[in-house]
């Protein structure tokens, strides 16, 4: 564990941690671990609706925070292993949300940049990991919670069986559905980790074992029809996936908008009823507004939910003697911060749309990384199988033939032979090879030293690279990426786009203009050109 890394990093990302141990204390520990212990040393993040002794428990609400005096079990059991707690991580307040946009501590972007939401509402736990602070993280899921962040910062998801993992020390969102989800930047760290947290605890009603046989070749089902929400992109992502079966999904669908569009809603009134009505004002007003739903809904509004989700749960039952594991993309479609902003609720549940029913249908999940569309946007996949199926999808997830690499332009430092090269070759990237951008930009040295390629109407062809970096990698690689630069799509010189780094327009004034150089290497080795 990279103590000063850890600190640096969560003294630099205050939208990603909400609170965190200080220097002293975490070397403390590290020095305290035993080394053969299965996590001995790793650093892990916790959302903060899961208890941690010594620090608050706010649930993204200051007004509702409390300082509790144990861990939460999941939390003590990854500790007894060795593993060491650095901060609690930034929600959707109450865990209420899939987007990351929905907490007064800030609203994290994904590790991709270009304003793409992070997703939610255990966003800061998949950023933390996504962006290389810390190995794996602690989240939650009711409605996707889990998967969708994982999505959108190219990670892994483990949204287990229900129970598996102790939800006592959680601050109840769905009481019934709620999970603990695990967040790693690969499917080993990810085995390693459910290994040492699942199993039943005593004092806990939710905590439950199972098992299911281990299917080394299990049949594969694939949706009959999906919607996109127009998303050509993550529709030709997902068309690699023909599976063994096509089956028809609408039961769960129909499932999962039981989820806020029913009953259920009004069971996160349970447990947060009486806060919301002493302190509405502390209540973000798109949470207040999702939770003052579940006021609408009377008992035999329950019980007629209840009824027929136990017929659509005979559906899934069904599917299930005909397939071991359906594969559906993760989310159908992206969005930016400005995108939700525009519609909070609505493109909220198009998120939801493939993971809200998992949890009623009483199923579980792992999400990969399924690489990039063409624009530069994260891709995924989601595998779903019956309760206590999580080692055969977490088996099966290894051997999918998902693309798991992305292709970046590189302007400068990070050229062949440049001083920050090695960034890109210690994660495991691999040299395309030499490339000209579409002539219209204008390439300039700030006065930081480094070069900045900015789109102009007056501009020329640049010469760059394209790498090829692990998708686990992107994310570490781009925390280390500094304002004016970050990620964008750059338009090549045979029509293509790829996604690199672009300059502010703004950081243009003061700088030199080096275009007539023709590109960075030119100009360190010739000199400007008039």
């Amino acid at each position: 564990m990279d103590v000063e890394a850890v600190v640096a990093a969560v003294r630099e990302r205050p939208d990603v941690w909400i609170s965190a141990f200080g220097a002293d204390e975490l070397r403390k520990r590290a020095r305290e671990v035993d080394s053969g212990l299965p996590l001995a040393g790793t650093a892990f993040a916790v959302k903060d609706n899961i208890d941690v002794a010594g620090l608050p428990t706010t649930a993204g609400c200051l007004d509702f925070a409390y300082r509790p005096e144990r861990n939460a079990p999941v939390v003590q059991r990854l500790i007894d292993a060795g593993a060491i707690v650095a901060g609690k991580t930034n929600l959707d307040q109450f865990a209420t949300g899939l987007t990351g946009a929905r907490s007064p501590y800030g609203a994290p972007e994904s590790v991709f940049g270009g304003g793409l939401i992070s997703g939610g509402s255990s966003s800061g736990s998949a950023v933390a990991v996504a962006d290389g602070t810390v190995a794996f993280s602690l989240g939650t899921d009711t409605a996707g919670s889990g998967r969708v962040p994982a999505a959108l910062n190219g990670i892994v998801g483990i949204k287990p069986t229900r129970g598996l993992l102790s939800t006592l020390g959680v601050v109840p969102a769905c009481r019934s559905l709620d999970c603990v989800s695990v967040f790693a930047r690969d499917l080993p760290m990810a085995d390693r980790v459910m290994r040492v947290a699942r199993g039943r605890v005593r004092e806990d009603p939710w905590s439950r074992e199972g098992a299911r046989p281990l299917l080394v070749e299990p049949r594969v089902g694939v949706p009959e029809s999906l919607d996109f929400f127009s998303d050509a992109g993550q529709e030709k992502a997902f068309a690699r996936f023909p599976g063994d079966a096509t089956v028809d999904i609408g039961p769960l669908l129909e499932a999962g908008d039981l989820l806020y569009r029913g009953p259920w809603v009004a069971e996160r009134l349970a447990d947060l009823g009486e806060f919301l009505a002493a302190h509405p004002e502390s209540v973000l007003p798109v949470t207040r507004a999702v939770l003052e739903t579940g006021h609408g809904f009377t008992a035999a509004d329950a019980f007629r939910a209840q009824h027929r989700l136990r017929e659509l749960r005979a559906a899934a039952d069904r599917m299930w003697e005909r397939i071991d594991v359906l594969v559906l993309p993760t989310i159908g479609t992206t969005y930016t911060h400005a995108e939700i902003a525009a519609d909070p609720i609505g493109r909220n549940l198009d998120l939801g749309r493939y993971t809200q029913f998992a949890n009623l249908l009483d199923m579980a999940a792992v999400t990969v990384p399924n690489g990039f569309t063409a624009d530069g946007r994260p891709a995924s996949v989601t595998l779903f199988g019956p309760a206590f199926s999580d080692d055969t999808l977490a088996l099966l997830a290894r051997s999918l033939p998902v693309d798991d690499t992305m292709t970046l332009a590189v302007v400068g430092l990070h050229l062949s032979g440049e001083p920050r090269n090695h960034e890109l070759v210690d994660r495991g990237a691999t040299l395309v090879g030499a490339a000209r951008t579409a002539p219209c930009y204008r390439l300039y040295h700030l006065p930081s030293g480094a070069p900045g390629l900015v789109r102009s109407d007056d501009g020329s062809a640049v010469e760059i690279e394209l790498w090829q970096l692990p998708a686990a990698q992107v994310g570490g690689f781009l925390a280390g990426i500094a304002a004016p630069l970050s990620l964008g799509r750059i338009a090549l010189d045979d029509g293509t786009e790829v996604t690199g780094f672009l300059c502010e327009a703004y950081a243009a004034a003061g700088a030199t203009d080096i275009t007539a150089s023709g590109g960075w290497r030119n100009y360190r080795t010739e000199g400007p050109r008039s």
